[in-house]
């Protein structure tokens, strides 16, 4: 049974996502949440394997309400379904922990692929996000592929663009931090890339993660 939290401030919303998330067997939403606040306390007593969260909600935002669900029970993966068609919003929203970033304008055709992504710990992007205009400054650079890079370098740009900070690549290769920084400075340098949200949309186009 997969357990879910569904967190947004309007109710309409809620009873549909509900309803949408339900209609898939053994998927179970276990509690609602109509504030960021709430969702925290939610997750607190729960402990959902999924936390679907609003990013603008009163008292406590989805981004804050992200970084204290996943210090509390690192386990709950968060996905965010949002208005915000940014991609500097989806840089600050994985750099929370999240996994997972849902445009309300897509729900119902990425919402259920994008739970069953963040699920198995995959990085999921919605469709309409990941399409938008790809901010580098060189066509050359966005359709060289990985090709300039190093096998290592692969490896971390991978990991990073599953969500996971250089602090966390670094333990799992078993090299330095300092190393994994620098394997990361790399990276951006060669590929052209200026943010973690560039870098994960670079990842869904050139499938180095699945979209």
């Amino acid at each position: 049974m997969l357990r879910i939290l569904v967190a947004d401030d309007h109710e309409i919303i809620k009873r549909g996502l509900r309803a949408l998330l339900e209609s898939k067997p053994e998927w179970t939403v276990v509690a609602e949440a109509s504030n960021g606040r709430e969702a925290v306390e939610q997750a607190e007593r729960h402990k959902p394997d999924v936390a679907v969260l609003d990013i603008t909600m009163p008292e406590l935002s989805g981004l804050e309400a992200a970084r204290r669900i996943r210090k509390a029970n690192p386990e709950t993966e968060i996905l965010f379904l949002t208005v915000h068609n940014s991609t500097q919003m989806l840089g600050e929203a994985l750099e929370t922990g999240g996994r997972g970033y849902v445009l309300k304008s897509d729900a119902g055709n990425d919402l259920l692929i994008g739970v069953e992504m963040v699920r198995k710990h995959k990085t999921f992007v919605s469709r309409g996000l990941s399409g938008v205009s790809y901010a580098t400054s060189s066509k050359e650079s966005r359709e060289a592929g990985t090709e300039c890079l190093t096998s290592r370098e692969r490896e971390i740009l991978q990991i990073l663009a599953e969500g996971k900070s250089t602090k966390e690549a670094a333990t799992l290769l078993n090299i330095a931090v300092k190393t994994a920084e620098t394997h990361r400075t790399n990276i951006m340098r060669k590929l052209d890339l200026h943010s973690v949200s560039e870098l994960v949309l670079y990842a869904i186009r050139n499938r180095v993660v699945e979209p």
